[in-house]
């Protein structure tokens, strides 16, 4: 199965006659596309429309997408998500799919830093409700990915779930573009390939402490990396 990621779509701040004809050569490389999140700019759901009319006219193969942060800003998220599902678009928020004897599981994540430098839920209200906010994203991929049956398993997220994938953006933002209480799960119950975006001057490629792979597709990234080539990230899995 060969998959086509990318992530932080910005519709419609990415033109539509660049973002319609990439999304139809990821349908033309691919088995399967996958959409990590920031599918819309700020979170309208015009916006939503404007995306969907333009998979419904150039991709034929499944779609598996996440939310991010941007699908969130105006408080519509579960608007888009229906209307990308109502278009065909699995959309994950903790939940498996399987296609084709490979299982996906997808949340959007959450921020909160990496490693020993991982804030920690003491003190304010507040800060233990941002902490808890990361820990449940992680109990929501954990679940899906404990539910999955398959011997081929793919996690799609929009936060990062190791800081190798983030470097490259200003330090003081690395604690905002993910957590590595996200990387525990797909520890515990192991993964072929990890893809998330949201990390526009990240790093486009990382591994887990258990070597797994993992790609940052964040659409500006990799309009960055692949100056000369369609900006999509195709992964074949192993048979």
């Amino acid at each position: 199965m060969r998959l086509a990621a990318l992530g932080d779509l910005h519709c419609p701040r990415t033109p539509p006659d660049v973002l319609g004809p990439l999304l139809g050569r990821a349908a033309q490389e691919a088995d399967v596309l996958l959409l990590c999140g920031d599918l819309t700019d700020r979170g309208l759901p015009d916006e939503a429309r404007v995306l969907v009319k333009m998979l419904t006219a150039s991709v034929r193969i499944p779609i598996i997408a996440v939310l991010g942060n941007h699908d969130y800003d105006a408080g519509e998220a579960s608007v888009i998500r229906g209307l990308l599902s109502e278009a065909g678009v699995r959309v994950l928020d903790g939940e498996p799919v399987e296609i084709a004897g490979v299982g996906f599981a997808g949340v959007k994540g959450f921020c909160g830093g990496f490693g020993d430098r991982a804030l920690q839920p003491w003190g304010e209200e507040i800060i233990k409700r941002f902490v808890h906010e990361a820990v449940d994203e992680a109990l929501k991929l954990e679940s899906a990915l404990a539910k999955l049956r398959t011997s081929r398993r793919v996690a799609i997220l929009h936060y990062a779930p190791v800081e190798s994938t983030v470097k490259g953006e200003p330090p003081e933002l690395l604690p905002f573009l993910g957590s590595s209480r996200l990387e525990e799960p797909l520890t515990r119950y192991p993964v072929n390939v990890i893809f998330h975006g949201h990390a526009h001057g990240g790093s486009p490629e990382g591994r887990t402490r258990t070597d797994v792979p993992v790609f940052n597709v964040a659409l500006p990234l990799l309009q960055r990396i692949y100056p000369d080539r369609p900006a999509i990230r195709t992964v074949e899995l192993p048979s």
